[in-house]
């Protein structure tokens, strides 16, 4: 059954990963940091030109509105982090992930989910019953890696769902 619960948790990631390859083809650097509404979260350079992403560690109310480059980031972000974890790495620290501008955010993403899937497909049966790694969950909560796979697969569904609305918004709002 163990085998069978891996291969159903890769089945999904793939598959959602085949909805994000849908809209990041499509993106065109202009869509990055198009702001959707006046509340929105973006990246801006800072005086050595890197990128920083909007944030607050208490979830603002009104929520912003991320732009793409924001979502993109923030995809970039958790999947290295769970990525470092998987593979027993010391996890990145959240300043630290650099975002590569409009241009390079396509290709980085890819070379992300390279990493994750390389990480995740090394995992043996016997390990998806393991302890889960200490994110999202600081506590541990009693879950497994098998939870936490199935944790990111549902991530990475809710930030393409968010990054293709943003890019369907832009694109049905430029006529």
């Amino acid at each position: 059954m163990t085998a069978e619960r891996h291969e159903l948790l890769r089945w999904q990631a793939e598959l959602t990963w085949s909805l994000c390859e849908y809209h990041l083809e499509r993106l065109t650097p202009e869509d990055f940091l198009w702001e959707p509404a006046p509340l929105c979260w973006t990246l801006r350079q800072d005086p050595s030109g890197r990128w920083v992403p909007d944030w607050a560690d208490t979830e603002p109310d009104p929520v912003p509105v991320p732009t793409i480059g924001w979502v993109s980031w923030h995809l970039g972000w958790w999947l290295g982090v769970a990525t470092d974890h998987l593979r027993g790495d010391t996890p990145r620290e959240r300043d630290d992930v650099r975002w590569p501008g409009e241009r390079e955010a396509v290709a980085w993403l890819r070379e992300l989910r390279d990493d994750w899937r390389s990480a995740s497909d090394g995992l043996a049966d016997a390990d998806l019953d393991a302890a889960a790694p200490p994110f999202p969950w600081p506590d541990g909560s009693g879950h497994t890696v098998a939870h936490f796979l199935a944790w990111a697969n549902a991530e990475l569904m809710k930030n393409v769902a968010e990054l293709g609305q943003l890019r369907l918004v832009r694109t049905a709002s430029s006529g």
